[in-house]
């Protein structure tokens, strides 16, 4: 019996963990920046990358909470946009390092930084997502870069 108690707490224990490893992905979001890109080209829609520091920037944290988890804002954002979050957490060096040529290529000097991608991988703007700090406003920042993006 008691070897069983020990196996379902092991169980129950690695279950958590699994959890919150996985509970950093935002629902609606891809960390594949390439895989992005193809969709985008696939579906003639432009992308979004976040480049964020989920556990240690407070803006970063801040717009994650009160804006990117969003379900009104996902499902509003991805209408128009295929959405990826690139993360640089001090609690997971293995990540940040899979993103660094990411913030090397694209010579990003703060978070949390979005840079708009045409369907052909064009950047058309960037911008500190903090500046926007609601959904609403967020949104409407989008909607406005959508219409100015072919004005370059």
């Amino acid at each position: 019996m008691k070897a069983i108690t020990h196996l379902a707490a092991f169980t129950l224990g690695a279950a958590a963990l699994v959890s919150t490893a996985f509970a950093n992905t935002l629902e609606g979001w891809s960390t594949d920046l390439d895989a992005a890109f193809k969709e985008a080209k696939e579906k003639d829609k432009p992308v979004l990358v976040e480049f964020t520091g989920s556990d240690w920037c407070p803006p970063c944290i801040a717009m994650r909470k009160n804006v990117f988890s969003k379900k009104e804002f996902v499902d509003k954002a991805s209408e128009d946009f295929i959405l990826v979050e690139l993360d640089f957490p001090k609690g997971d060096q293995d990540l940040k390092k899979k993103n660094q040529p990411y913030a090397e290529k694209y010579k990003i000097e703060g978070f949390p930084t979005v840079i708009l991608f045409d369907a052909e991988g064009k950047e058309f703007t960037r911008f500190f997502a903090s500046q926007y700090p609601t959904t609403e406003k967020f949104l409407a920042h989008l909607e406005k870069s959508l219409e100015n993006k072919d004005l370059d």
